[in-house]
């Protein structure tokens, strides 16, 4: 697999709750690889934002079966992968 940060990290997840968890508890959420493991995405996280990451936690999703409105045989969205990472105390990332 390829380390380059981008790479890694598809892009940040910015919903309600990760909103929510942002302002709080300074837990940042992003999409990332499939394959990527906890200790390549605090790497990437570090490198692409300058931030210090002290807990890193995933979730795997299942793609979901999507329609294919009378055209053959249904298809599926890809696996994907959550992670929320939390900073250290007086660190943030700017997300516009």
């Amino acid at each position: 697999m390829n380390t380059n940060p981008f790479y890694i990290i598809k892009s940040p997840l910015i919903t309600e709750e990760s909103t929510i968890q942002r302002e709080a508890k300074k837990h940042y959420t992003f999409r990332v690889d499939p394959r990527a493991n906890k200790r390549q995405i605090r790497d990437a996280i570090e490198q692409m934002f300058n931030v210090k990451v002290t807990a890193v936690n995933t979730m795997n999703y299942d793609g979901k079966l999507s329609g294919r409105r009378g055209r053959g045989r249904p298809g599926f969205r890809p696996n994907w992968k959550k992670a929320i990472v939390t900073l250290r105390k007086g660190d943030e990332i700017e997300l516009v």
